[in-house]
């Protein structure tokens, strides 16, 4: 099948692609413990939350991920928002619609695949890598707490400065308050995005815990998150966010499987068969200091959507890549920050680079001190920062300042593109926190290695 599709006419709503696999990232950004985890379960019936020091705490600490297919029902007399419902990934495409009474039949509108971010402060950089793959944002806001808490303020400004445009609002666990604070907590949310770029955005009270309003979520997903424009026809490219060995203690020789880089397919349509590379690859230094890449060349394998098995992937959701990788190099995230592309096509790899910045006017979330927020220092020379560079986290020195331009050299070799925005982050105390944003102007390529 993968060789008869002409990607020419696929769309993010093609149904040879929407069927089997997302093709729309969203995110659920806000404070800890405002409900995240719990709204994705409530759309997907998928557990974020997969890691045993994320069950023991009760929070996300790496990316979590999920995909959901929405549906509508075809009866124009079914009421909304109960014409609308989210199943996880592995539903068929149409299906009765449950509502009694109704004759209609719930058919595939859209496929999301969620992206879970971590809300404690201290994993901030982790949310910031998530939201180079969003297309838009849930932004929860927990009903019961006042707004805005620290992480609901840097979490908006943080993808407000990366440019993501469509968020929209949900005011969670109103079931632990009366009608009143509701109210107050709605108004206490108006105020706070003001002036933002989510000034304009709903905002739907639910219960995600309950699974109350989700419906309403669906139908502002469907109705209010434009469908992203994509380039299928493009050398295929995905930004590796997760990667697997998936070998389980005491397997025999001939039991195990190679190592899966996971992520999200930013252009081109990936099909079992091709052959692709990994960039940056293996770094060595030299005895001159000077470092040099080797780029890991291998083939696809296999292609996965949660349980789906595709034969070919296309841009957006959340894909596993089987390839013939040594199982060892995908271990615990190790290939996160790297990118997966049609051999010879992907960008160079650098450590020296120029940008131009933009920084926050004062400083956001729990570091600031009394009600007053600190106001942010411009950058100076020898500064040491963290820099989100795709999904890759990566500290860095600043050599050099100018006038909203600087130079800096990465602590180690990365694969990305000039004009590429990437997220700024400064130590505060032990905390490093989001200071503005910054495009990459020029790169200094290092040496690659190629076969």
């Amino acid at each position: 099948m993968a060789d008869t599709i002409d990607v020419k006419n696929l769309t993010p709503l093609s149904m040879e692609a929407m069927a089997n696999q997302a093709t729309i990232n969203i995110g659920t950004i806000g404070h800890v413990a405002h409900g995240k985890s719990t709204l994705v379960r409530a759309l997907s019936g998928v557990t974020t939350t997969r890691f045993r020091s994320e069950v023991e705490r009760n929070i996300t600490i790496k990316l979590g991920y999920a995909n959901a297919k929405i549906y509508k029902c075809d009866n124009e007399e079914c009421p909304r928002p109960g014409c609308f419902a989210s199943t996880d990934s592995g539903r068929e495409i149409a299906f009765a619609c449950a509502r009694p009474g109704c004759s209609g039949t719930m058919r595939l509108v859209r496929h999301v695949s969620f992206v879970d971010c971590p809300g404690h402060d201290m994993l901030m950089a982790t949310a910031l890598s998530g939201a180079t793959v969003m297309d838009a944002a849930l932004l929860l806001v927990a009903a019961d707490e006042k707004c805005p808490q620290p992480q609901t303020s840097e979490h908006l400004a943080a993808i407000e400065t990366m440019k993501l445009e469509n968020i929209i609002i949900l005011q969670n666990k109103v079931d632990l308050i009366d009608e009143q604070q509701a109210l107050d907590n709605h108004a206490e949310i108006r105020l706070f995005i003001r002036g933002t770029v989510a000034e304009k955005s709903p905002i739907i009270p639910i219960s995600a815990q309950y699974h109350l309003n989700i419906d309403a979520v669906a139908e502002y997903i469907y109705r209010s998150i434009p469908v992203p424009v994509r380039d299928f026809s493009a050398a295929p490219r995905l930004i590796v966010i997760r990667s697997f060995d998936v070998n389980k203690p005491g397997y025999e020789v001939d039991q195990l499987k190679d190592g899966i880089p996971g992520g999200s397919i930013l252009r081109g349509v990936l099909r079992v068969g091709d052959d692709v590379e990994i960039r940056p690859g293996h770094i060595e230094v030299g005895a001159d200091g000077k470092y040099t890449a080797r780029p890991y060349r291998t083939r696809v394998v296999g292609l996965m959507a949660e349980e789906n098995q595709l034969q070919f992937a296309a841009p957006g959701g959340l894909i596993g890549v089987g390839t013939l990788l040594d199982p060892t190099l995908c271990r615990g995230d190790r290939l996160v920050g790297s990118v997966l592309g049609a051999v010879g096509t992907l960008p160079k790899v650098f450590v020296d680079i120029k940008i131009k910045y933009t920084l926050l006017h004062r400083l956001i979330g729990a570091a600031s001190s009394g009600k007053k927020q600190a106001k942010l220092a411009k950058l100076a020379k020898n500064e040491e920062l963290r820099l989100t560079i795709g999904s890759s986290t990566v500290g860095a020195r600043v050599t050099g300042v100018g006038d909203r331009e600087a130079k800096l050299t990465l602590s180690r070799p990365t694969c990305a593109e000039t004009g590429e925005n990437i997220a700024l982050s400064r130590c505060f105390g032990r905390s490093w926190r989001f200071i503005g944003c910054a495009e990459i102007v020029t790169a200094k390529a290092i040496k690659l290695e190629l076969d």
